[in-house]
């Protein structure tokens, strides 16, 4: 069997516990790569994701419980990651809140909280991580949102923070180039909403997609694995996995 291009290196995917998170950490580590699981408040998940996949390889996955809005913690992760596997070559920057704020009721709390886990610890992690990154010859992947370009009616907050993240996609990689790449993924519909979403409204998205139906996790596992196997002179990219809805 070919070994992987990941087999031996550290990936850290922020929101990792569950959904598109848990999907990119499996993926990675079956290319045989180290995965720090990143999580929050899914303590449960995170832990039995890594149990997982340890039982594959052992010693092969770490959980990481942090609040990316607090600003001692964004160093903690990447050193934490650095004293486990030591070293660094991807990091999926994933974790991300989502819901509404129509204006006339979005508050300061909203904007800290959509800004700061959007966009912020974004920055923040790739600062910290660059260094590493630089080692490794590595890559920054950002889970950017098809609405960073077109915003989502009663979302203003979040659309602004994903169009920073998008804007933030592209700087990273003139800055960090040559030795570090730095691209984007924008899903469209792929997975809905934890709290469920109407079904007259979910027929609705699906139908503006030009393939007349929802993606999967695995339709952005695809396009992860490309940046980080097979994509050496690409930088500064964003690549909708829409279904053709932003067209």
């Amino acid at each position: 069997m070919t070994a992987s291009a990941l087999s031996g290196q550290a990936v850290l995917v922020t929101g990792a516990a569950k959904r598109i998170g848990a999907a990119l950490a499996r993926a990675f580590h079956a290319e045989g790569a180290f995965v720090a699981v990143h999580h929050h408040n899914s303590e449960k998940e995170a832990l039995a994701l890594c149990t997982e996949l340890n039982r594959v390889r052992s010693d092969s996955a770490i959980p990481i419980r942090a609040n990316l809005l607090d600003d001692a913690a964004i160093g903690e992760i990447i050193g934490r990651v650095i004293r486990v596997f030591g070293r660094l070559d991807v990091l999926i920057n994933n974790a991300s809140t989502f819901y509404p704020t129509p204006v006339g009721e979005i508050t300061h709390a909203h904007w800290n909280d959509l800004i700061g886990t959007n966009l912020k610890a974004p920055l923040f992690l790739s600062q910290a991580a660059a260094p590493h990154l630089e080692q490794t010859s590595g890559l920054i992947l950002n889970l950017v949102d098809i609405h960073a370009q077109r915003p989502l009616s009663k979302h203003p907050v979040y659309s602004i923070a994903k169009a920073g993240l998008a804007m933030l996609t592209r700087s990273l990689a003139r800055e960090l180039g040559p030795k570090i790449r730095v691209n984007g993924i924008a899903p469209g519909p792929i997975l809905w909403p934890e709290a469920g979403i109407d079904p007259a409204l979910k027929d609705e998205i699906i139908s503006k997609t030009s393939l007349k139906r929802a993606g999967s996790p695995q339709d952005i596992v695809k396009a992860a694995l490309f940046f980080a196997k097979d994509a050496p002179y690409v930088t500064g990219q964003i690549l909708a996995v829409d279904g053709g809805r932003s067209v």
